[in-house]
């Protein structure tokens, strides 16, 4: 397999790869601050004090539309300066995330709808995940003339039987939940019951089908996994049995040479579609030190989920920094920047301006809820509690409950003598404005003896506004508390806090727009630290990082791919 143009996506060597992190790593020390902070504090520490002012003053007025696209790199003249070349040279440091032509880049590479049989249960994001990456692997595969396929993570199976029966690989699926086992060996059985129907019908008795072997095991290092690929399947091997390895935390490596014969000459290729944390880190360092692993095609994802030495393990051992560089170029992530790296510069361009809207609401939010927490739950507070997605729902009922409005409207502008369906206090208290005796009311109430009709209805649709999204952040703050088996607090503590956050609440959108837009570095850094690890073991390795996805599908797009030469 040859690899054409790979220069525009990574680099040839190790000394260029060396000097791109380099330069990452220059830019972003000076923005510690925003990479390593954790957005629910935005209030108790006044997180945004740490930003440049005149980025703020600048942003905080800014269209909804136009802070979605900040982490895209794109830029507004009246922006200060500084602030346009923070968000160019950032861009500029970037891999590309657009989907390479892997007609160009891959020679010989072709893709293949997936039939019906085959795309059972995907929905389009998995789809076309599964019918790109397949046909790479199948071509990386073909090119060292593979005996066997481990997918590595390989969930219900959707890959390994994509590689099976459109593809005619032998591939062992590895997965550390037996219910996914059971559903691949489930999902199998019904493609191989359809082909073989079809084989009758047009009288190809004589071709034979591949069905993936299901290995259920945790793995938990790279001895596991390289004793797990030792094995060769035959090709006409079509009654395969499940095989199931029990112990998770210690595996007898003499039980595991019996799964396969390792005095064979094998020639493994080791495919991982988004395996998690360190289970991508594992595949590449398997691909280095087992010598019948001849190939390796892995797109990772989770980094929060990975372990840094300094943080949350030491030595070898650590899924990140892999690379000699990376531990030279001493910039460690943590765990709040390994999260970060997870966010989707195509995903936030994508966003509709309500959608943006509601996005830096919940976060607000959130932020809130975490100072009725630290002064009200202080013991709380130090498990670093999560309340899951409680934003969510609440959101959910307010869209509803604005439609109902619409509807509402509607009706009650035609003519009707029909007091039953026409009851103005009702909508008003459904919408969710003041009631009668609301504070807020009162006070609009009294303004209105002063003020003209206009004005006044001026006054109370703002003061609605704000009702609103303190109800809605007293449900945000209930919900949570209910989630944590907390007593709820009393609504006037609710008030004071909203209060005295809701002055910066704008602020919050700039804030997270601004940080979004470092996490594509950061996951550039992390996978440039994988390149440099192949690169780093010498020249009978050839390795390559391609974004092979459409990113707004599957922000998660780019593939290591490398073969010993």
């Amino acid at each position: 397999m040859q690899m054409a143009g790979q220069c525009k996506y990574s680099c040839e060597t190790a000394a260029e790869t060396f000097q791109w992190i380099k330069a990452i790593v220059d830019f972003l020390k000076p923005f510690t601050f925003l990479i390593s902070a954790h957005v629910v504090n935005f209030f108790t520490d006044k997180l945004w004090e740490a930003v440049d002012k005149d980025w703020i003053d600048s942003l905080r007025n800014e269209p909804i539309e136009n802070l979605l696209l900040i982490p895209s790199g794109v830029v507004q003249d009246h922006w200060p300066d500084s602030l346009k070349e923070f968000v160019l040279t950032l861009k500029s440091l970037l891999l590309p995330r657009e989907q390479a032509d892997l007609y160009k880049v891959l020679p010989g590479w072709q893709v293949t709808s997936l039939s019906s049989v085959l795309a059972q249960g995907m929905n389009l994001k998995k789809k076309h995940e599964v019918e790109v990456l397949s046909a790479v692997v199948n071509l990386v595969a073909n090119s060292i003339s593979a005996n066997t396929i481990v997918d590595v993570g390989a969930g219900q199976g959707y890959l390994a039987q994509v590689l099976s029966f459109q593809f005619q690989h032998s591939v062992v699926a590895i997965d550390a939940c037996s219910h996914h086992g059971k559903v691949t060996n489930a999902r199998a059985e019904r493609i191989k019951k359809h082909y073989s129907a079809q084989i009758r019908k047009f009288g190809s008795e004589n071709r034979s089908l591949n069905m993936p072997k299901t290995i259920t095991c945790q793995v938990m290092s790279i001895d596991m996994l390289r004793a797990l690929t030792n094995m060769s399947l035959p090709k006409d091997d079509v009654e395969q049995p499940k095989l199931t390895v029990q112990d998770n935390k210690k595996l007898d490596e003499r039980k595991l040479q019996t799964l396969g014969n390792t005095e064979s000459e094998t020639s493994l290729v080791l495919a991982g579609l988004h395996a998690c944390g360190d289970l991508s880190v594992t595949m590449l360092k398997t691909f280095v030190e087992c010598k019948e692993v001849k190939a390796v095609v892995s797109i990772g994802c989770c980094y929060n989920l990975l372990t840094e030495e300094g943080f949350d393990i030491a030595g070898s051992l650590c899924g990140f920094p892999m690379s000699c560089g990376v531990k030279s170029a001493n910039f460690p992530l943590g765990k709040n920047s390994r999260d970060l790296a997870c966010q989707s510069a195509e995903r936030w361009g994508s966003l509709h301006r309500d959608a943006g809207v509601h996005n830096f609401e919940l976060h607000a939010f959130r932020a809130a809820f975490q100072m009725v927490l630290s002064r009200s739950y202080t013991e709380v507070i130090k498990t670093s509690p999560s309340v899951g997605r409680q934003g969510k729902a609440l959101r959910r009922q307010q869209q509803r409950r604005i439609l109902e409005s619409c509807l509402q409207c509607e009706q009650s502008s035609r003519p009707s003598f029909n007091q039953k369906h026409f009851d103005i206090t009702r909508t008003t208290v459904e919408i969710g404005q003041p009631k009668a005796d609301d504070k807020s009311a009162s006070i609009l109430d009294k303004a209105a003896v002063s003020h003209g009709n206009s004005s006044y209805k001026s006054m109370r649709q703002e003061t609605a506004v704000c009702t609103d999204k303190y109800l809605l952040f007293e449900k945000f703050c209930l919900s949570g508390l209910c989630r944590l088996g907390l007593k709820p607090v009393d609504s006037q503590s609710l008030c004071q806090i909203w209060d005295e956050v809701e002055p910066f609440a704008d602020i919050i959108g700039p804030y997270w727009s601004l940080r979004a837009a470092l996490g594509p570095l950061l996951e550039t850094y992390i996978l440039l630290d994988r390149l440099l690890f192949l690169q780093e073991q010498g020249s009978h390795l050839e390795a390559v990082m391609l974004p092979i996805f459409d990113p707004v599908l599957s922000p998660r797009n780019v593939a290591v791919i490398a073969k010993k030469k």
